[in-house]
């Protein structure tokens, strides 16, 4: 099968747990774009977080970040498509997050706005390239905000999602992009729905699109892609929506499925 576009997450999949790109994981995706394949890095992270990622393997293209809130052009730095959260929608989840004093920012498609920054907090950033820009309350919601990001120990994180259920999730939607982080987001917003608009826009069908991720907030693009692979390091929900599973991303997880499925 010729793959027209892979799809790649980043943190857990592209990455391994020291946030880098093993030499061998570059050589591979860097062989499967010579042999005309388009690498569409679709991540959580911010465009300007993932950018550095993209820099990294020497690729430039364009980018679905925010967990699919974002459609972005790499070497334009100019916005494709994105889904606005409005200041009304957003306003339950600010009050209780405020309340609680649990760590959030507030991203638009290419800049990350928090209301204090600690330690602990800042040091994720620097490992994610992420620049925060600090923001008084005051000042309100950011203009084209499209996804806020909690960020909090596994453990409070399980306690905010059993009490988010009781809130309308017809206005915003909340998914777990990792096991410290939680999203909320336009309810239309999603990996697999940019991917499928992507793929509709480079008139490409879904069995010539690969992708690789490897939790919840990959479920999506894993079930539209014409091949899903899910990492080892995979919770079960997420290996069960993929039609194959790689090594983990300690072990070169996907460079292992580009070889196996012979892309390069």
């Amino acid at each position: 099968m010729t793959y027209r576009v892979i799809a790649l997450d980043v943190d857990g999949t592209l990455l391994n747990d020291d946030h880098e790109v093993t030499p061998r994981v570059r050589e591979a995706v860097r062989a499967a774009a010579r042999r005309g394949a388009e690498i569409v890095l679709c991540t959580g992270r911010g465009s300007t977080s993932a950018l550095p990622v993209l820099d990294e393997l020497g690729l430039q293209g364009t980018m679905i970040t925010h967990n699919g809130a974002s459609i972005v052009d790499s070497a334009s730095r100019t916005v494709l498509f994105e889904t606005a959260i409005s200041p009304e929608a957003a306003e339950p989840y600010l009050a209780y997050l405020r309340d609680r004093q649990l760590h959030f920012d507030m991203n638009t498609s290419f800049d990350l706005f928090v209301n204090r920054l600690g330690d602990e907090a800042a040091r994720m950033y620097a490992a994610m390239h992420a620049r925060p820009i600090l923001r008084e309350i005051s000042e309100g919601l950011p203009e084209h905000t499209v996804k806020l990001s909690v960020y909090a120990p596994k453990v409070a994180l399980d306690g905010v999602e059993r009490e988010w259920r009781e809130l309308d999730r017809e206005l915003l939607q909340y998914i777990r992009s990792g096991d410290e982080f939680i999203d909320v987001q336009h309810p239309h917003a999603s990996k697999g729905k940019s991917l499928e608009k992507l793929a509709a826009i480079r008139g490409i069908p879904r069995g010539q699109v690969l992708a690789i991720g490897n939790y919840y907030n990959d479920i999506g693009m894993l079930a539209f892609a014409g091949h899903g692979v899910a990492m080892d390091n995979s919770p079960a929900e997420v290996k069960a929506e993929a039609d194959s599973v790689t090594l983990s991303n300690n072990e070169d997880g996907v460079a292992a499925a580009l070889e196996r499925l012979g892309i390069f």
